[in-house]
């Protein structure tokens, strides 16, 4: 039997009454946790000594339209003092919101952004929550499954009059 990750044996101990899914592929550990922990679960991972999960290396999005629920949120984090990578996963449905971690890794602000643009997945107490690759006006988010292929309107022009 394998040893157990350094991280998923300090997320269990520093949050018991919490339910996580662990797996393990080729040496890389992804762990699902509850949304609504996600917050108080990378701030563990970025100030805990133990860990020091420092460097948010890539947060992104993934649609599984038309499971329930629809989203995943996923967080790719590095401990460079501890030489471990280590990722995060929340599931998140149909109009729900993720806790912003912008606090915990400013890198996170553009990321969040990205995320919420082209999925429209929402993020609390994020400082700057507004698209950050298509424009003000676009309809939809492209990254939906259920976004059509042609884009909305593709009648019109693609990119608005100056």
């Amino acid at each position: 039997m394998a040893d157990i990750h350094p991280a998923v044996k300090k997320l269990q101990e520093t949050f018991p009454g919490s339910a996580f899914e662990v797996k393990t592929f080729r040496e890389e550990v992804t762990i699902t946790v509850p949304r609504k922990e996600i917050a108080a679960i990378c701030k563990f991972f970025y100030s805990d000594p133990d860990l020091q999960y420092q460097f948010l290396t890539d947060l992104c999005g993934l649609d599984f339209f038309p499971e329930t629920p629809r989203f995943e949120v996923v967080y790719l984090l590095t401990s460079m003092k501890k030489n471990h990578r280590v990722r995060l996963k929340i599931k998140v449905g149909e109009g729900e919101s993720v806790s912003s971690v912008e606090s915990v890794w400013k890198a996170a602000n553009w990321l969040e952004r990205e995320v919420y643009d082209l999925f429209g997945i929402p993020f609390e107490n994020h400082p700057d929550l507004r698209r950050i690759l298509l424009w003000d006006g676009f309809d939809g988010h492209p990254l939906r499954k259920d976004f059509p292929l042609e884009g909305p309107d593709f009648d019109k022009p693609f990119v608005p009059e100056v």
